[in-house]
Formats: C-alpha cells, sequence, structure tokens
C-alpha cells in the first residue's frame, strides 16, 4: 500500500505537508516574522531568476508560430477558467465559505505550470516546441494578467479597500519579472552551467516555494486559520478542485478534437490548459495578499497541484499507450 501510495505522491508534496504541519505548530512570530519575509523576497528573486536563465529563446522561436493552438490555451488559461470560477461561486460559498472561495477564484486567474506541462508531454509523446513555448509565455503573461483579473474578479474583498491593480503589476514586475529577464540576459554566460547542474538547481526552486509556505502559513495560523476551516470545508475544498480539473479536461479535449487538431496538438493544449502553477502562484499571492488572508488563498493551490499531477500521470500514461500508427495518421 505504501509504494501504491509513493507512485502517485512525490517527496516534494510530503515536504510541502509537512511545511503546512510545522507552520501550524511553530508558526514564525515576533521577530522571526521580519526575517522569514526578507528571506522569502531574496528566494522569489532568485527563484524566477533562475527560471530566465532555464529558458532557451530557440524553444521560444520553433513553437511561437502555432498561434491557433496558443489562442486555445490563453483562452482557457485566462478566460475560461476565471469564468468557472465565478460561474462556480454561488454553489461553492456556502460549502467552503468565503475566504476558501477566493482562494479558489485566485487558483481561477493563475498562469499555467512550466516544468510537469512539459514533462507529461513529453511523456505522453506531445508537441514538444509548442508546449515550451506556450508554458513559458503563460508565465510571463500570467505576470501582467493575474493581477488585472484578481481585481476584476474578486476586487477589494479579497485585497482590501487600498488595492491598486497597477500598482500591483509594478510590484510583481520588479520582484519577479525584472529577476526573471535578469536571469534570461544572463544566459550565454550561466546557461551551460544552469543545464549541467538542474538536478540540483530543482532543490533551489522547492526550497523557495517551501520557504513561501511556511511564511505564509505562519501569519495565516497565527490569524485564526486552523480556528475557521474546519474537516468539513476541507473536504468540499479538495471536491472542489477535483470537479474543476474534470470540467477543464473535458472541455479542452473536446475542443482540441472539435477543431481539428493533431493528436500530439490535443495533448498540448489538455495538459497546458488544464494547468495552474504552484511556482508562480505562491509568490504572486505573497505580493498580491498580505498577513492571514494568504493561508486560505493558498490551500486551494496546493491541493489542486497535487490532484493535477496524480491525474495528469494517468492520462499522460494513457495518451503514451497510443500506437505509432494512430499518432502518424494525426
Amino acid at each position: 500500500m505504501w509504494t501504491q501510495f509513493r507512485r502517485w505522491v512525490d517527496n516534494f508534496t510530503l515536504t510541502l505537508v509537512g511545511v503546512v504541519i510545522l507552520a501550524s505548530v511553530l508558526p514564525a512570530q515576533g521577530r522571526g516574522v521580519p526575517f522569514f519575509e526578507g528571506l522569502t523576497v531574496a528566494a522569489i528573486a532568485l527563484l524566477f531568476f533562475m527560471h530566465g536563465a532555464k529558458l532557451s529563446r530557440q524553444a521560444i522561436i520553433s513553437g511561437a508560430t502555432h498561434w491557433r493552438l496558443h489562442l486555445v490555451v490563453f483562452g482557457f488559461t485566462f478566460v475560461a477558467f476565471p469564468l468557472l470560477g465565478v460561474l462556480g461561486r454561488p454553489l461553492m460559498e456556502p460549502w467552503l465559505g468565503t475566504p476558501l472561495t477566493l482562494g479558489m477564484l485566485y487558483l481561477c486567474v493563475l498562469p499555467g505550470t512550466v516544468q510537469s506541462a512539459i514533462a507529461f508531454n513529453s511523456l505522453a509523446r506531445g508537441n514538444i516546441p509548442a508546449a515550451i513555448c506556450n508554458a513559458s509565455a503563460s508565465s510571463l503573461i500570467g505576470i501582467l494578467a493575474t493581477p488585472l483579473l484578481v481585481m476584476l474578479i474578486m476586487g477589494a474583498q479579497a485585497t482590501g479597500e487600498g488595492y491598486n491593480a497597477g500598482e500591483a503589476v509594478l510590484k510583481i514586475s520588479l520582484q519577479l519579472l525584472l529577476p526573471f529577464v535578469l536571469g534570461h540576459l544572463a544566459r550565454p554566460w550561466i546557461g551551460d552551467w544552469v543545464a549541467r547542474n538542474r538536478p540540483w538547481l530543482s532543490k533551489v526552486d522547492q526550497s523557495s516555494i517551501l520557504l513561501v509556505v511556511y511564511t505564509a502559513f505562519s501569519a495565516s495560523v497565527v490569524g485564526g486559520l486552523w480556528q475557521t476551516v474546519g474537516l468539513g470545508p476541507l473536504l468540499a475544498l479538495i471536491l472542489a478542485c477535483g470537479v474543476l480539473l474534470a470540467l477543464v479536461l473535458v472541455l479542452t479535449t473536446a475542443l482540441a478534437r472539435g477543431l481539428g487538431f493533431s493528436k500530439e496538438d490535443e495533448i498540448t493544449i489538455v495538459f497546458g490548459a488544464s494547468k495552474k502553477s504552484l511556482a508562480t502562484g505562491v509568490p504572486m499571492a505573497q505580493v498580491l495578499f498580505a498577513g492571514s488572508a494568504l493561508g486560505p488563498m493558498l490551500l486551494p493551490i496546493m491541493l489542486f497541484h497535487q490532484i493535477q499531477l496524480i491525474v495528469c500521470a494517468i492520462l499522460a500514461q494513457r495518451y503514451a499507450q497510443r500506437p505509432a500508427a494512430t499518432e502518424a495518421a494525426n
């Protein structure tokens, strides 16, 4: 049973759960709060600097011309997903409560993933160049689109009366986009080193996310998170994440086939449009939301992240099992 469990739950997810437990038992308080907040800002800057250094310009050029595919994926990521969240809000709020429902809405406006979307495309034999281009562009578009969508569909209820979308975009650009651009500009000098050390550098990515989660959940726990989120809402949240993912997977598959895309393009659309980025969502939440509001914003992303990994791993294996003749025919 343990072996089967470990097939679907990776070490990072287990560590993530451990960090949430640690923050619940020993949250950062008092003088520790400024220290962890400063460390978090530095870790996030390093995270996006390394993402910029990893990005190949050749990969962008090779995949950028497939505009129909990108239009479908971006349409789902930044239009259909938020619309589903808005339409589903009246159904979710009685079961989840307002804070977790706002977290679901925040989940819906996030960009797609990079690493896992490309990995699943590779496993399923999808359109890899288009997947690389699409996933990378989604993260960049999200830096601008996500704070604007937060203001549009969540408003002051989640962000506070003084929230300004323009200031949020500027703040995110300085904390996330600027390190990303600097990393990409440094790629001619450090690109080979980054490629040789990918396994080790992935630990830097994960450590940054874990640090943000600890800092965010510490503030939320001190603010009374677990007094307001019980077992019932938590189970309802898991169900809501599963239903949302299932709905998007069905819609993207049907649309890709209805528009006559090849099987490889269908795979890229399904995996690109159905994913939401934990790696981008956590740092952006740190910038957009403050204090105890962070915990409820992060819970849906963390749960959705694990559910999408499990479900998409199964889908990728099924796609990979298709005969070569089917692939060629499409």
